[in-house]
């Protein structure tokens, strides 16, 4: 009951921070808008000089844009609290419909791209601690460093180029066939689209679980009862499989769901390399062409994509490991 009471308290407060930062986040997100030289009007009509002074008046009449900024987040931010998320300026529907359908593709793209750098990194952070300062250990600790300091948006290109381009195994761009009616559309084609994105964004964070589980797994080798093992006759397999990996699995989860704001960040960068149709590449349209609608609503979808993550990474250290139960008590 008390364990009850207490994750109670703990999503309650979560839920008043989500909410602070919620109204903060949009703010601030509608100021540098308001900040920003992109004219929505201009952007709206493109290059075109057939648009006189009198149609643009009559555009920013439509889509608000004549009211005082004051006037336009209160508008906005009341029609949300009711619901309506309002009409994308680029597209021409709905909000929440646009996000559904951009979420949905993203969404397939960063699950593959998150459990591949989670299984991978995993894998090889067990690999590299067990055989500290071993060949191994120093091949895949300089591949880790290459990793961390190459921007995503280069490897991106590089993988165009090899595994497209020049190799001809994958397709260039997009999540499918150019001029393929959606019904007609196989799994084979979805799949070979997102290899290559899906690799690029996986690789973003294979370093940081792979280097922060060797770090643990060199730790636990020094412990008393794995010392005991070793006193024992077990050898290395029966350690790791025994005493290490069930050590070192709830920093390596907790990492990976805390990983879920530099997912999202990623993403952008790989759809804008592959012109992946997804929720990333409709930000960049969204501020590039000060579609405040999508780019506000993108915002809260991220928002709350990203701290669900980390908030399930606090939940899990607090229901799995009982030194922080306790502390939370005292």
């Amino acid at each position: 009951m008390a364990k009850s009471n207490s994750i109670g308290r703990f999503l309650t407060k979560k839920i008043i921070k989500f909410i602070t930062l919620l109204v903060a986040v949009c703010l601030v997100t509608f100021i540098l808008m308001e900040l920003s030289p992109i004219d929505p009007v201009t952007a709206y009509v493109g290059a075109s000089t057939k648009v006189g002074a009198e149609q643009r008046a009559l555009i920013a009449e439509h889509w608000g844009l004549n009211k005082p900024p004051v006037e336009r987040f209160l508008a906005w931010f009341s029609s949300i609290l009711q619901g309506d998320w309002g009409t994308s300026m680029i597209y021409r529907r709905p909000v929440l419909e646009v996000i559904g359908q951009k979420f949905l593709s993203s969404l397939a793209l960063m699950g593959i791209a998150w459990i591949l750098s989670g299984v991978v990194g995993f894998v090889l952070g067990i690999v590299a601690g067990a055989n500290e300062g071993k060949t191994i250990d120093k091949i895949i600790h300089t591949y880790c460093y290459i990793l961390i300091s190459t921007p995503t948006f280069w490897l991106g290109i590089l993988f165009v180029m090899i595994f497209a381009v020049s190799l001809g195994w994958f397709p260039v761009a997009l999540s499918v066939p150019i001029g393929t009616v959606a019904k007609n559309v196989s799994l084979a084609d979805k799949i070979s689209h997102i290899i290559l994105p899906a690799l690029t964004l996986s690789l973003i964070g294979i370093s940081n679980i792979c280097m922060h589980t060797r770090q643990k797994v060199i730790e636990i080798f020094t412990t008393d009862y794995v010392l005991f093992a070793k006193a024992r006759g077990e050898n290395k397999k029966s350690i790791i499989f025994n005493h290490v990996v069930k050590n070192v699995s709830l920093p390596a989860i907790t990492l990976q769901f805390l990983s879920f704001s530099e997912l999202f960040g990623g993403a952008i960068f790989v759809e804008q390399v592959f012109s992946y149709p997804g929720l990333g590449r409709a930000v960049v349209q969204a501020g590039l062409k000060g579609d405040l609608p999508l780019l506000m609503g993108i915002v809260i979808i991220s928002l709350l994509f990203v701290y669900t993550g980390n908030t399930i990474a606090d939940l899990l250290y607090r229901v799995i490991d009982p030194r922080i139960r306790e502390a939370q008590r005292g």
